[in-house]
């Protein structure tokens, strides 16, 4: 069952996290009606997912026979283990994260300029340094290429997104949980810290 003091509504939220992440994970049905996920890069812009790969490849197949698609993007943060909050059972550990799931149709995309639009943004993404001449549907350098690369749209019917930091502690527990993660030190716990300060409904 989904806790409500975990789910984000907030599109400038949403969107804000689906930019900083390359990498999420695409759902989809074969025609022998077995599913299959894959993990690949992604933009999202103007509300959809796109994502790239070869124009006959499993994915497109897939997407051919049955156009409705799953798409989810997580990042884990913290893992917390179980003696934080008690030195013999195993039930208290778990881990904070933030995750957006959707699902929706996939389409392929037919016009050069929303291809090279799609294909720029996977490059200011993946390649921030520049390096390179922008992706232009009408410079011939380009045109061949943008043909024979198939860009996919995923259009949500659905989606939501599940932020968790502890909102569920009382505010005690939730500050020696802080504690407890900034004395630690691990890669990821200085960062947890602050997402528990700026999601939890009360502010230490």
């Amino acid at each position: 069952m989904r806790r409500k003091e975990f789910t984000i509504e907030q599109e400038e939220e949403i969107t804000e996290f689906l930019s900083t992440q390359t990498f999420g994970y695409l759902g989809t049905v074969s025609p022998d009606n077995k599913p299959r996920v894959t993990p690949l890069n992604f933009v999202y812009d103007e509300g959809c997912f796109y994502f790239h790969g070869s124009l006959a490849g499993e994915k497109m197949k897939h997407i051919k026979a049955n156009s409705t698609v799953s798409f989810t993007v997580a990042e884990e943060f913290s893992l917390i283990p179980s003696y934080f909050k008690d030195p013999l059972l195993a039930c208290p550990a778990t881990s904070f994260f933030k995750s957006v799931s959707a699902s929706g149709h996939a389409e392929k995309v037919i016009d050069l300029k929303e291809k090279a639009r799609a294909l720029n943004r996977f490059m200011e993404k993946l390649q921030p340094q520049g390096g390179y001449l922008t992706i232009d549907a009408d410079d011939p350098r380009y045109t061949g290429q943008l043909k024979a690369v198939a860009v996919v749209r995923i259009i949500p019917e659905t989606l939501s997104a599940k932020f968790k930091f502890g909102q569920n502690l009382q505010q005690d527990k939730h500050e020696q949980l802080q504690e407890q993660l900034e004395q630690r030190g691990e890669a990821k716990d200085a960062a947890t810290v602050e997402m528990m300060r700026k999601y939890c409904p009360f502010h230490s």
